[in-house]
């Protein structure tokens, strides 16, 4: 069967995250996506380098992708352009408005070269308001969300060092990619699809934004302590450190039948299921100091494997807080054989790079191809475009690939 996005180029103009990983998740199911890169090379290739010339940000981006240098603001790197927008699908370009318009990568000239095109940006802030025009990266979201202020302390916030604002921009541009791909089929039309940092944080944290323009309460920062449930914190055993989450009254009942039989019950604890402290999941979190405490006490005289599989066995979330290198080496993690080894010149050693994390009955990502050399497939892609081999010299001795 062929692959799913099987006759779909993409060009991918994007930088870091958010366009980059939306192009490669459109390569995983067969879209030809050609990442297009400055001629010493885009951003992503240098952050956290692991050899072979690339940072581990690259890799991760850049599977089953072709890769070409071209100066797209160029004379003649226009007529490139407009040349490889005729004969694609989705151009993706996560870049301020000023610099798309001046690079001629607008909507409005890419529409030129090809009338039903597909355009997919984002911006930091969105495409209106007054901040349109800032720019920014992943933590200016998790900022202006609530996010960084609901998390650490009241004294010291943190921002998250995982970027799941561009990582949610990322996904949501796919999505409204192959919603455009639909479109585009059963009207005919393309159109611009705009993604924004500042809209996927204030989606993530939407109910917490909800329930203070209705009731205002008002939170602040509380650790790792869950607000409106509990026990929901990360606890010290006696080997390191585990997650416990409990919400809802049915994990509740069963935690605390847990706690009662154990040995380490006090006196002074209170009656779990009957204290009105601890009746409903707001209740719990309003006094999660004291289902915390005797969480802590219960985890401390074990180690993480032990509480990992008595708190599973009673259907009560819980999970080991790992290192990276933990998390490479625990069993459950390769079990789900996400992630991949792929190879790429010049590395130690292959690089696990994550392949798209869902499964599908019946549709299956393309074999993994190794992240290209930068402008491996220059004259590759020029050739297609009708370029002879006079005319890509020229082009190199002009230095607009």
């Amino acid at each position: 069967m062929a692959p799913l996005l099987q006759g779909i180029r993409v060009l991918d103009f994007g930088r870091y995250i958010a366009g980059p990983y939306c192009a490669a998740l459109l390569a995983e199911y067969g879209a030809d996506v050609i990442r297009i890169e400055k001629r010493d090379g885009s951003e992503d290739r240098f952050p956290a380098q692991v050899g072979g010339g690339v940072g581990a940000l690259f890799l991760q981006m850049n599977r089953n992708k072709r890769s070409m240098t071209l100066d797209p603001a160029s004379p003649q790197g226009r007529e490139v352009v407009a040349k490889l927008v005729a004969g694609a699908e989705v151009v993706i370009a996560n870049l301020p408005q000023a610099t798309l318009t001046a690079m001629g990568l607008d909507y409005d000239t890419l529409r030129g070269y090809r009338p039903d095109i597909i355009f997919v940006t984002n911006t930091a802030f969105g495409p209106v308001g007054p901040m349109q025009r800032n720019v920014g990266f992943d933590a200016v979201g998790q900022a202006m969300a609530g996010a960084i202020y609901m998390t650490g302390t009241p004294e010291q916030p943190y921002r998250s060092t995982a970027s799941w604002v561009d990582f949610g921009t990322a996904l949501h541009c796919a999505f409204g990619t192959l919603a455009a791909l639909m479109e585009r089929q059963r009207s005919g039309q393309g159109q611009m699809v705009t993604g924004a940092l500042l809209a996927t944080a204030l989606t993530v944290t939407n109910s917490s934004l909800i329930e203070q323009a209705l009731v205002a309460p008002h939170r602040i920062a509380t650790g790792n302590r869950g607000q409106t449930s509990g026990p929901n914190d990360v606890y010290a055993v006696n080997d390191g450190w585990v997650l416990v989450a409990v919400t809802g009254h049915p994990l509740f009942k069963r935690w605390a039948r847990l706690m009662d039989q154990d040995a380490s019950r006090a006196p002074s604890d209170p009656d779990w299921l009957n204290d009105p402290r601890f009746a409903t999941d707001d209740e719990r979190g309003r006094h999660r100091d004291i289902l915390s405490e005797r969480m802590g006490r219960w985890c401390a005289t074990r180690s993480s494997d032990e509480v990992v599989k008595i708190l599973g066995e009673a259907m009560i979330p819980c999970a080991p807080v790992l290192s990276p290198q933990q998390s490479l080496d625990h069993p459950q993690v390769q079990a789900l054989g996400l992630l991949q080894d792929t190879h790429y010149p010049g590395l130690p050693g292959p690089a696990p790079v994550a392949a798209v994390p869902i499964w599908m009955t019946h549709t299956q990502p393309v074999p993994r191809q190794r992240p290209p050399l930068l402008g491996e497939h220059t004259e590759q892609i020029l050739a297609e475009l009708g370029y002879d081999e006079a005319a890509i010299t020229a082009l190199r001795a002009a230095s607009v690939v």
